[in-house]
């Protein structure tokens, strides 16, 4: 998925400490689920700090060799809770994004290839974690933010 510069695209976002995650994936994929996890996580202490950037829709815009990410205006502060249906909640209005989570991702690997590892979005290259379809995405997402990669 490549977006031109200050686009919008169908993913959602969490500030996630200093850096948001940003969740792409196919409609169903659990995006609004794992964003809301992520925050239930921080409450919970198992994040530093983590708020809603956006939920379905994120504005992506390069600037300084980094990817920014802000909410559409029509949806700041809305995610989607399954069972609960839209919510409002805290949000930031603009995040630096830090990883790029792919749910469904057909590339996804028990030991996943070196360019698997990275996404490129207006042109920004960042981290990448690719989730197999059927996997659960919160553990994963966490072991990335909390680990560095071993250098094998």
């Amino acid at each position: 998925m490549m977006a031109a510069d200050d686009s919008t695209i169908h993913a959602s976002a969490v500030l996630a400490g200093a850096k948001a995650v940003l969740i792409r994936g196919p409609a169903g994929s659990g995006k609004s689920q794992l964003a809301w996890n992520l925050l239930t996580a921080a409450v919970q202490g198992a994040l530093p700090f983590a708020r809603l950037v956006a939920d379905d829709r994120v504005h992506v815009q390069s600037h300084s060799g980094c990817l920014l990410v802000r909410p559409p205006q029509a949806l700041a502060g809305m995610i989607e809770i399954h069972g609960l249906g839209i919510r409002r909640v805290e949000f930031e209005t603009l995040a630096t994004v830090g990883l790029v989570v792919d749910l469904a991702a057909e590339d996804a690997a028990r030991h996943p290839e070196k360019k698997a590892a990275s996404a490129t979005i207006a042109g920004v290259k960042l981290p990448r974690l690719a989730i197999a379809p059927g996997m659960t995405h919160l553990p994963l997402v966490l072991a990335t933010l909390r680990t560095l990669p071993s250098g094998d």
